[in-house]
């Protein structure tokens, strides 16, 4: 006898070829019905007796295409319509859209054979895709996941394409961006006042271009890249001269695995990583250096091709390692728009290969590694936005819009926490558009009007985030504490709301609840009863605010004037210059001087006094510097940090710096002592903390956690006193993943009063 049910699927389910699976299990289990797209999913009627049915509701589990993620299934009884055909129907449009958005696909091992056989009438096509793989996240215009509303909509299919995306046996079966060279977009290449708008004969002269050393941009899934031979010292110096990136790494593209094996030494875990659905750049350790790409680096980021248009750049003779960067100028974002592109980059690149499908969305490459807590995303962006990163128990829409530095915004609907892609440093005014675009994008795809957002921010009050809050049409506003967010980051991606834990939130700066610069706080409490300040870095000084995070030597006038008896710090072996000089003036007047708790700084200070008294070119690269010191020591000792009352005080570590400087002992050696003083240091008050209060979790979060080698220090002693480690896996450690943790904390704190409040 005929039963019937109806299935509801909630996750990443459109846009993966979830649909036509569905189609064919159907069949395969002798099933009747329908599957259509719907506001919050895949809708399901299926009509079969009731083994069938079991059977097909076990299978779609266990069987869900590769791209696919099922977070929900909801099985109901139906009536029996006596529908005799199983169909995919027209996607329907009744609420506001809630589903999961699938993240841009790297091209599948299927149309990879097809790009390079000769006898496909896709060979060569720098567009194929299948349900399997290729561009979403970065085509999509609105939902539902309809061609129309994709940057494909202006490409008609011809005959040839509308079969397979009409044949339920075709695994181009509602695969919206299917083109092929009839008709779909093309590449050209532009070179000066030359265009050369054969496809091939444009690839071709693009990996010609590249053999001779040149800089090519190169239109990819959510952006342009600038690329050139990485293993061309000329090229990788001219590039860093025009893009104004005088030191900070450059990626790698690796054209094969073979390739990847001579760059960098990686292990099985890091292999995964590098080859997993999300294609990330992945940091491993260097085999061999090329000049200029990761200066006073041990390691380097790589990433394997992901497009079909990159693999054919390799097959036309491109160099089997390319520089892959980011196409802009230091510190601006990713350019995405062709015409924008060949403005900005006209100084930079010296041809332009342009594909015609226009990009939704600029998305950058993600970056990621595997460390001694997992994987953990340095940079979220292609392969995983905008997934969603947690659940969170709320029914209330809340946009979190993250802090200045390395910002994304989440926007929570229904509950679920979608993260964007990595948007930048707000500083700038080209992130700062990119921010309010993205603001606009996410509300506008999930239809979610202002005047309904619960609104969360950063509770420092010179933020341009938070000053953008106050733009926005909701009478629901929250201020969100900088650290705690970074805890609460952690919990929300486990979903651990009642979890009481030890909260260490390490970073450079970030507003406190007094009014002073926080960076070195330890937590105590859960996400339902809120956060103590139960410990937290001695305070030193900023002086000159900001530019202290640039001038590692005048950070270190904040810090190193609390000690007495110091040597002459401007003579040898430190050689700090005049600008050290002028920050102790102002520290000592009291002038722009600011109470700072930032172990980021305490970092930058070390680094000084072992000889890094240069401005620093980029975030954090006096603390990276440092590390790479510390990883080439065997030592080890353990400098002196001793926990006193509440306060980690630093004094008597930086004098055991200072002291073996002028001893002449070996930089490497000062740096492992000082690191692992950190670590040893950290574990006293977490001790304390977890005794008195019967806490057996610790939750890591911030900058100051991308340190690998502190990781790695801090892990054995934790484990020996038989206390279980949280990290972030799902967002950034840094500040990329604090607006997810100020959603979390929003959602907690709200109290349908209204106006804001402080979490």
């Amino acid at each position: 006898m005929a039963t019937a049910c109806s299935i509801s699927v909630r996750g990443v389910v459109q846009g993966v070829g979830f649909r036509p699976f569905v189609f064919r299990l159907a069949q395969a289990n002798a099933l009747t019905g329908w599957v259509l797209n719907g506001d919050q999913g895949v809708e399901i009627h299926l009509e079969g007796t009731e083994e069938d049915l079991a059977a097909f509701v076990r299978e779609v589990k266990m069987k869900a295409p590769v791209a696919a993620y099922i977070a929900e299934m909801e099985v109901e009884s139906a009536a029996c319509e006596g529908l005799r055909e199983f169909s995919i129907r027209e996607s329907e449009r009744l609420a506001q859209p809630t589903v999961r958005v699938s993240p841009d696909l790297p091209i599948c091992d299927e149309c990879l054979a097809e790009l390079f056989d000769p006898n496909d009438p896709r060979c060569g096509y720098p567009y194929i895709n299948c349900t399997n793989c290729g561009p979403r996240y970065s085509v999509i215009l609105s939902l539902p996941y309809d061609r129309p509303n994709t940057t494909m909509r202006q490409w008609p299919m011809d005959r040839y394409c509308s079969h397979e995306y009409h044949d339920p046996a075709n695994r181009r079966f509602h695969a919206q961006p299917v083109a092929c060279p009839e008709c779909g977009p093309k590449y050209s290449l532009v070179e000066g006042m030359v265009s050369v708008t054969d496809e091939r004969k444009a690839i071709d002269r693009a990996a010609q271009l590249l053999r001779e050393g040149k800089i090519v941009a190169v239109k990819g899934l959510g952006g342009y890249h600038l690329a050139c031979d990485a293993r061309n010292p000329s090229a990788n110096a001219v590039l860093r001269e025009r893009k104004f990136r005088k030191e900070r790494p450059f990626a790698v593209m690796a054209r094969d695995m073979e390739a990847a094996h001579g760059l960098a030494h990686f292990s099985s875990d890091a292999e995964s990583l590098l080859k997993s659905i999300a294609r990330p750049i992945v940091l491993v350790p260097k085999k061999s250096e090329l000049d200029g790409v990761a200066p006073d680096n041990d390691e380097l980021g790589v990433m394997l091709p992901y497009t079909p248009l990159q693999h054919l750049l390799f097959a036309a003779g491109a160099p089997d390692a390319l520089v892959m960067t980011s196409a802009n100028r230091s510190s601006e974002p990713i350019a995405y728009e062709d015409q924008d592109a060949l403005e900005r980059l006209s100084e930079i690149a010296d041809a332009f290969l342009i594909g015609e499908r226009p990009i939704a969305r600029r998305v950058d490459d993600s970056v990621a590694r595997v460390g001694v807590f997992g994987p953990t995303i340095l940079r979220r962006a292609r392969g995983y936005a905008p997934g969603a990163a947690a659940m969170l128990p709320t029914r209330k829409p809340i946009l979190a819009l993250g802090a200045d530095l390395k910002n994304s915004i989440t926007l929570v609907v229904n509950g679920q926490a979608f993260v964007s892609q990595h948007i930048g440093d707000l500083e700038h005014y080209d992130a700062y558009q990119a921010f309010e675009e993205t603001v606009r994008d996410l509300l506008s795809m999930y239809e979610v009007r202002q005047e309904d957002l619960l609104v969360a921010y950063d509770c420092h009050p010179q933020y341009a985030s938070s000053i953008y809050a106050s733009t926005l049409h909701s009478l629901n506003k929250y201020a969100v504490q900088h650290h705690r967010a970074h805890i609460a980051s952690v919990l929300a991606e486990r979903g651990a709301w009642d979890k009481a834990v030890i909260g260490v939130s390490l970073d450079g700066t970030g507003y406190g609840d007094d009014g002073t610069i926080w960076g070195g706080e330890i937590f105590a409490g859960s996400m339902q009863q809120g956060f103590v300040r139960a410990a937290h870095l001695r305070q030193g000084a900023l002086a000159g605010g900001d530019a202290a995070a640039r001038y590692p030597v005048q950070a270190a006038a904040g810090f190193l004037s609390q000690i007495d008896a110091l040597p002459d710090l401007t003579a040898a072996p430190f050689n700090f210059g005049p600008r050290y000089q002028g920050a102790l003036q102002l520290v000592h007047q009291g002038v722009r001087t600011f109470a700072a708790t930032s172990m980021g700084r305490l970092f930058d200070v070390a680094a000084a006094l072992l000889g890094f008294v240069r401005e620093t070119r980029f975030e954090g690269q006096a603390a990276m510097w440092l590390e790479q010191m510390a990883r080439g020591a065997a030592n080890l000792d353990v400098y002196s940090f001793p926990f006193i009352g509440d306060e980690l005080d630093f004094r008597p570590l930086l004098e055991c710096v200072i002291r073996d400087r002028i001893r002449s002992r070996p930089v490497r050696e000062i740096a492992r002592a000082f690191q692992r003083g950190i670590a040893h240091s950290l574990l006293t008050p977490i001790h304390r903390i977890a005794e008195d209060r019967r806490i057996q979790t610790v939750v890591l979060s911030g900058g100051v956690f991308q340190n690998e080698l502190l990781l790695a220090d801090l892990k054995p002693l934790l484990e020996e006193e038989k206390l279980e480690v949280w990290t972030n896996h799902a967002v950034p450690p840094n500040d990329g993943g604090i607006s997810l943790g100020q959603a979390a904390l929003a959602a907690f704190a709200h109290d349908g009063a209204g106006g804001t409040r402080y979490a």
